[in-house]
């Protein structure tokens, strides 16, 4: 079977990022034919060498169109566009697929799929990665009403011309419910982790890294991902002030994006903050094995309750308790499962009172992190994940004929 994938983010683990597709593509390219029709934003990010830029055997198609979290919506618009034009050229161009599988986000993303699934009589699966255009309304980056409208019915109408919807939480997947798309059309597939790279650290590695930061007889707490506008790091840094003068506490954060310049002020007037730069894929889990308690902080927004970061599932496989900050499907499943505590979204209060209660309670921490490193086994395997999405791929593929 030729797949053809349009994703206009693709990195490799050489990038700080979350990996998902590399995984999935380098499984089904052992299978099938794949052809990766994508951008070259994140190249340009690459820490390390160690990694091709995609799996042996995927045919490459690659437009230059820079990305960056710290981009404007003017010039993210102009790198969607961009992006989604060279995919709806090149999707016409190459030899004609089985299936279309297009990642989202953007839209413009699923919109190029649709177009060229249209033209060539080919059926095609949407993956939602973020709901759009929910989150970037939400976020306030689409302003004008009705061009809100607009985009809301452009997305209803992909959803439904889609053979097949895949969401990576329980909360997308009943959004996507909500506008009358059939639930047998409709997948969730977990955003999961790279279980191979967690399992490759080694403990001495971790100890290196706590020396060498001088972080011995110190409780750790980790955020490791973007400094981001919906990430909450302002609430962040108001909760790291507040626990300034706790010297057992410290805060080690890992990343990259807009609210850098100010974490990096931050970091010269407070003693229990330190700031690593972005790491790439496979050295991430080093940090997460490191650290004592993760965060998953994001803005107080509903739309972002549905979300799935891949923090949360990466400091789980690691045996590392999570604190999430929403009250949608992640607040339920660290309680149901045991693996972490819940605090308000941007109140720095009760974040502080939240780290500070789950730090002092070392069985609850050691209980909690062997129940996510034992339900990481049972549901967030990206390679059995990859065999999920074969099966959905062959389903659209056969839907067409």
């Amino acid at each position: 079977m030729h797949i053809a994938v349009f994703n206009q983010h693709h990195h490799n683990p050489d990038c700080p990022a979350t990996c998902r597709h590399y995984t999935f593509i380098q499984e089904l390219a052992k299978r099938h034919q794949v052809t990766l029709i994508t951008s070259d934003g994140w190249r340009r990010t690459r820490i390390t060498s160690q990694y091709p830029w995609v799996p042996e055997g995927v045919t490459l198609y690659e437009c230059a169109s820079p990305y960056a979290n710290k981009m404007g919506v003017v010039q993210r618009m102009k790198s969607f566009s961009h992006y989604g034009a060279y995919a709806l050229a090149k999707g016409l161009t190459i030899p004609k697929p089985d299936v279309i599988w297009a990642v989202s986000t953007p839209l413009t993303t699923p919109w190029a799929a649709a177009q060229v699934a249209t033209l060539r009589n080919v059926p095609w699966v949407f993956e939602v990665q973020d709901l759009w255009p929910r989150f970037p309304i939400e976020m306030g980056a689409v302003r004008n009403t009705q061009l809100q409208r607009l985009l809301y019915r452009i997305e209803e109408k992909l959803y439904k011309a889609a053979s097949q919807v895949i969401t990576l939480s329980p909360d997308m997947s009943g959004y996507v419910y909500e506008l009358g798309i059939a639930k047998d059309k409709v997948s969730t597939i977990l955003n999961g982790t790279d279980l191979d790279l967690v399992d490759a650290v080694q403990q001495r590695e971790v100890e290196e890294l706590r020396q060498k930061y001088g972080l011995t007889g110190k409780q750790l707490v980790l955020y490791g991902g973007t400094y981001g506008r919906a990430n909450a790091i302002p609430a962040l840094m108001q909760t790291i002030q507040l626990m300034a003068s706790d010297k057992t506490i410290h805060f080690v954060l890992a990343g990259n994006g807009y609210y850098k310049p100010q974490l990096e002020e931050l970091a010269k007037r407070v003693p229990n903050l330190l700031l690593l730069p972005p790491q790439p894929r496979h050295q991430v889990f080093t940090l997460f094995k490191l650290a004592d308690l993760s965060l998953v902080t994001f803005n107080d927004l509903p739309v972002l309750a549905s979300n799935s970061p891949s923090k949360f599932y990466d400091s789980l496989a690691c045996g590392t308790p999570v604190l999430v900050t929403n009250p949608g499907w992640t607040k339920s499943f660290v309680e149901e499962h045991r693996v972490g505590w819940y605090a308000p979204a941007e109140d720095p209060l009760k974040l502080a009172q939240a780290i500070r209660q789950a730090l002092s309670e070392p069985a609850a921490l050691e209980s909690a992190g062997e129940n996510g490193a034992a339900i990481s086994r049972e549901l967030f395997d990206r390679k059995l994940m990859a065999k999920q999405v074969d099966a959905i791929l062959q389903t659209a593929a056969r839907s067409k004929k």
